[in-house]
């Protein structure tokens, strides 16, 4: 291996945030930067438009620490006894979620944001929550699907009177 096996540029500029979310993450992990394997660190950059969100989601194998480079963002996570940790940080500011954990960052500013990610480990993983609850491959059961939202339940209808008006 050469000395580019340890080398990665692709956190140098912003990424585009023209999407549903309106961020994007770059990934600085193994699986850009060759080097990493077996060292247990990686790093990723993320930026937000205003109202960007990078939604509820984990990484089963690592714990992440972001650092604010621009802007800020109401962050939070939740614990397993469904507890949620939240917070709003500003540029030079850190904020940790604890691996495994679900957790969220969005940018209600009216400027761009943008952190830099640290995990400790050289590939993070990250499974989205509605990704894995409701675009699995197979798809899970609607019977499933039904019951572990309580259609049809008081629970749904105090989701819904959160919801904004419909136009």
């Amino acid at each position: 291996m050469s000395a580019d096996g340890f080398f990665f540029a692709g956190l140098a500029n912003p990424g585009l945030t023209n999407n549903t979310f309106g961020a994007t993450v770059t990934s600085a992990s193994v699986q850009q930067i060759t080097g990493l394997n077996t060292l247990g660190v990686s790093m990723a950059r993320i930026d937000y438009a205003p109202g960007g969100l990078n939604p509820p989601h984990t990484h089963p194998r690592a714990t992440e620490i972001v650092f604010v480079l621009e802007g800020e963002l109401d962050v939070g996570f939740i614990t397993t006894d469904n507890k949620l940790f939240s917070k709003t940080i500003k540029k030079g500011e850190i904020f940790t979620f604890p691996r495994g954990l679900i957790h969220y960052q969005i940018n209600n500013g009216k400027v761009l944001a943008a952190v830099i990610a640290g995990f400790n480990r050289q590939l993070p993983g990250t499974q989205r929550v509605a990704n894995a609850v409701f675009a699995s491959s197979p798809t899970v059961e609607d019977i499933v699907l039904t019951k572990t939202f309580q259609v049809g339940t008081k629970l749904v209808e105090k989701i819904k009177s959160r919801l904004p008006p419909k136009k």
